[in-house]
C-alpha cells in the first residue's frame, strides 16, 4: 500500500466498530441474559470486572482504528510493534481478568469437544510454543509486507495473534483457578516468554538497511528514517515489552511472598507460645514433689507397732 501524503487523513474502518460492538454486545449479554440464569449465590460480575473490561475494549479500538492502524500500516513498524503489543500483551489478560468463573466454566468445561481441545491448547508448553511460534512469523518479511499490502490479511493476523495471546495468559491470569500454574510456575513461564522475542527484536535492532520494503516509502513521517524505524521497533519489543512482561513477574512474586508471610503470622498467632512449656494436646504435668510430702506419705504407709508386754 502506497503511503498517503497526509498520514493524518480520516480513514473510517467500520469492521473495527462492528467489532467492537460485537465484543461489547457479548458481555452484555452474558451479563444480563446468561448471568441471571447460572448465578445463584453472589454478585453476577464485580465492578473491578467491569471497568477492566471497557478497559481492555478501549485499548483494542485504540489499537485497531485510525489512527493507529493507518499509521503502523503505511508509515511507521514501531507503530506496528506497538500495535502488536496492546493487541498480544495489554488486552487478552485484562479480559481474561473481566471473564467471571462462571462465564468461563460455561466456555471451557461444557465437556462437548471444544471445550477439550481449548484444555489442550491451554497447556503452558503448548500453548507458550504457538504464541511464540506466530510471533517469530509475523517478524518474516513476506509477513510483515503482506500485511501491511492487503488489509484484509492484516487484520486477519490480528485475530491470529489475538486468540494465540489469549492461550498464552491462560496459564497465568485463566478466570479457573485450576488451570493456572503455582505463583513460581508463572513467574518463570512468563520469564521464558520474555525470553524467546529478544532474538527477532535483536534482529531488527541491528540490521543493515530497510527489512522490509513496504516501509520504505519516500515519505518519512515525522523524519524519521527507515534505520531508526526498524531499531525503534526492536527496542519497543525488547525492552518495553519484556518490561512489561518483568512487572507481572515482580507483582506475581510480592502477592506470593506477601500471602505467604501473612500465612506464617496466623499460624504463629494461633500455636502456643514456645516458652510456655506445656503441649496442648498433652495433659498438665504434677506439681513439683517436696520432702514433706514424701515422709507424709512414708508415715502413712508405715505399720502401727503393737502396746501390749510379753
Amino acid at each position: 500500500m502506497i503511503a498517503e501524503a497526509d498520514p493524518w487523513a480520516f480513514q473510517p474502518h467500520p469492521e473495527v466498530w462492528l467489532l467492537i460492538a460485537g465484543i461489547i454486545g457479548l458481555g452484555v449479554y452474558a451479563v444480563r441474559v446468561i448471568g441471571p440464569k447460572v448465578v445463584t449465590d453472589g454478585p453476577i460480575v464485580t465492578r473491578r470486572q467491569t471497568v477492566v473490561f471497557f478497559l481492555a475494549v478501549l485499548l483494542l479500538w485504540i489499537a485497531a482504528d485510525y489512527p493507529m492502524h493507518d499509521i503502523s500500516e503505511q508509515y511507521l513498524y514501531s507503530v506496528h510493534m506497538v500495535q502488536h503489543l496492546l493487541i498480544t500483551f495489554m488486552v487478552p489478560p485484562l479480559l481474561l481478568y473481566a471473564t467471571p468463573e462462571w462465564l468461563a466454566r460455561l466456555v471451557i468445561l461444557d465437556g462437548g469437544s471444544a471445550s477439550r481441545i481449548l484444555r489442550r491448547l491451554t497447556h503452558p508448553v503448548v500453548a507458550g510454543v504457538i504464541f511464540n511460534v506466530i510471533a517469530a512469523f509475523t517478524h518474516w518479511q513476506v509477513f510483515v509486507n503482506t500485511s501491511v499490502e492487503n488489509g484484509a490479511f492484516h487484520y486477519g493476523a490480528h485475530v491470529v495473534m489475538f486468540t494465540a495471546a489469549l492461550l498464552m495468559w491462560m496459564p497465568v491470569l485463566s478466570p479457573l483457578r485450576e488451570q493456572r500454574l503455582s505463583p513460581p510456575g508463572q513467574a518463570i513461564y512468563l520469564f521464558l516468554m520474555s525470553v524467546i522475542p529478544t532474538i527477532p527484536a535483536a534482529w531488527l535492532t541491528f540490521a543493515d538497511g530497510a527489512v522490509y520494503s513496504a516501509y520504505d516509502q519516500p515519505f518519512r513521517l515525522w523524519g524519521v528514517s527507515v534505520a531508526s524505524d526498524q531499531q525503534a521497533a526492536g527496542l519497543i519489543m525488547k525492552i518495553l515489552g519484556g518490561l512489561y512482561l518483568w512487572l507481572w513477574i515482580a507483582v506475581i512474586f510480592f502477592r506470593w511472598a506477601s500471602k505467604a508471610t501473612d500465612d506464617d503470622r496466623a499460624y504463629r498467632r494461633h500455636r502456643p507460645p514456645a516458652d510456655a512449656g506445656v503441649d496442648v494436646a498433652q495433659p498438665a504435668l504434677p506439681a513439683e514433689l517436696t520432702f514433706e510430702d514424701v515422709q507424709a506419705e512414708f508415715e502413712a504407709s508405715t505399720p502401727a507397732s503393737s502396746s501390749s508386754d510379753p
